[in-house]
């Protein structure tokens, strides 16, 4: 018997029930490389076939959420500094296993949870500011990982992902920002300047705790995670 509990735009939905076995499996000695794959694969032909929608941000819900043109300056859990309000830190909790109930969840820990399911879409529907901060994150994961190589160790992965969070990026408003069509340009100079430290905020916090999960205690990379590097969130990449 299983439970699970998935975040679905503030909601929660349970499904349970007993895996039943209905027929025996032919013994085939597959690779990770190939069992992520597969899963993959399958996960997205779900999708496709029950027609699921994507996952929005459950911050959705905070209306007091200060905006730049329409992109939320939401609270971070984090150490570097930056315009965002600070989340106190977790309480002798590990990062993967953080509740959505806690006053330390924040929008990272939210990109992260729901990118394997949300970038297989091309087509989502923006609900709100939070959605946007979604869809950022989404594509953000989407360039560290084509970063990281299956070759690589803990430490060169580190500081590919590293790299990738301090190097120059664009803003909503730049010529080269993708997504121009759907994010607002910041009103002046100063707000694009706080726009950028606190984009620069979250890159570099899902820089760290992505590596935390491609790297579970210092062994890695994680198939499960690499085996999404060449899908593309909207058709997009920043």
């Amino acid at each position: 018997m299983f439970t699970r509990k998935e975040v679905r735009g503030g909601k929660s939905w349970s499904f349970g029930g007993t895996p039943q076995m209905t027929s025996s499996l032919p013994n085939v000695n597959l690779s990770l490389r190939d069992l992520s794959a597969c899963l993959s694969t399958t996960i997205e032909s779900i999708v496709v076939a029950f027609n699921m929608p994507a996952y929005h941000s459950i911050f959705l819900e905070d209306r007091d959420v200060p905006v730049i043109g329409n992109f939320p300056i939401l609270p971070l859990r984090t150490r570097t500094r930056g315009p965002a309000y600070t989340l106190p830190p977790l309480p002798n909790t590990d990062d993967l296993d953080v509740s959505p109930e806690s006053e330390s969840y924040d929008c990272v820990d939210e990109i992260l949870s729901l990118f394997r399911a949300n970038v297989l879409f091309r087509n989502f529907e923006i609900n709100g500011p939070a959605d946007r901060m979604l869809i950022y994150g989404t594509l953000f994961i989407s360039e560290c990982l084509g970063k990281v190589k299956p070759t690589m160790n803990s430490r060169d992965a580190e500081k590919a992902l590293t790299n990738a969070a301090l190097d120059n990026f664009a803003i909503p408003g730049d010529v080269s920002f993708p997504l121009n069509q759907a994010f607002e340009a910041p009103g002046d100079r100063q707000d694009a300047e706080t726009l950028r430290q606190f984009i620069a905020q979250v890159r570099q916090e899902i820089a760290i705790r992505l590596h935390g999960r491609l790297y579970p205690g210092g062994v890695g990379p994680s198939k499960f995670w690499l085996s999404f590097t060449k899908r593309k969130f909207m058709g997009k990449s920043l």
